[in-house]
């Protein structure tokens, strides 16, 4: 989904965008999927220090991001809030997902956390997905940013699997593959996953011709 007012990079996605992340595999992600043609910066190697995540959506913390990125630098900027979205959880843990076992919480700590809440749900109950929402703004106070999301759908293993991704990738399992997002290549996994889905929508809204 996209949604578009009257943006000001409507010609395509500005070929320099801070990307408002210092999260080493989302912007190894974006820039797979973005091409060779466009420069992504982290914003922490521009000095730009991560905004506090005050949000209660995905989409409230991705606007966060974004803006203060660009207001910070000048540049037009992307931002993406994604997460884990567990049912048996009621949706947890969400936009907490970075920080699930706790606010100096790694992948690690996170993966075992889940496990430990997940630990006598049967698998039939299970069922996960990743959501993202991407935003990208021309300017801090761009008054019709582009908003786009993407979601996975999958399940809960019971044991990791795979050292590939990050996140809760050893534990989530995409059902059409029969593979945990870790044991995927980065062909396949871009080819399916939520940031995937987004960024195509993003660039439609963009570009609707293609």
């Amino acid at each position: 989904m996209a949604r578009t007012g009257a943006p000001s990079i409507a010609s395509g996605i500005a070929p320099r965008l801070v990307i408002a992340t210092s999260n080493a595999g989302k912007l190894q992600e974006l820039q797979a999927l973005l091409g060779p043609g466009r420069e992504l910066i982290p914003q922490d190697r521009l000095g730009v220090p991560p905004v506090e995540e005050t949000g209660t959506s995905f989409l409230a913390n991705a606007l966060l991001k974004a803006r203060h990125a660009a207001r910070l630098t000048g540049l037009p900027a992307l931002a993406d809030d994604s997460g884990l979205e567990v049912d048996a959880l009621d949706g947890a843990p969400g936009v907490l997902s970075a920080r699930f076992a706790g606010p100096q919480s790694d992948d690690a700590s996170n993966n075992r956390q889940l496990l430990a809440m997940m630990r006598d749900v049967p698998l039939p109950a299970r069922t996960a997905r990743y959501r993202c929402v991407l935003v990208c703004v021309s300017c801090a106070d761009d008054d019709a940013p582009l908003i786009a999301d993407g979601v996975w759908e999958g399940c809960i293993l019971p044991a990791p699997r795979g050292s590939g991704g990050f996140g809760y990738d050893p534990l989530f399992l995409d059902p059409a593959s029969g593979l945990s997002a870790a044991e995927m290549g980065a062909a396949l996994k871009n080819s399916r996953s939520h940031r995937a889905q987004a960024l195509r929508a993003l660039q439609m809204a963009l570009d609707p011709r293609g």
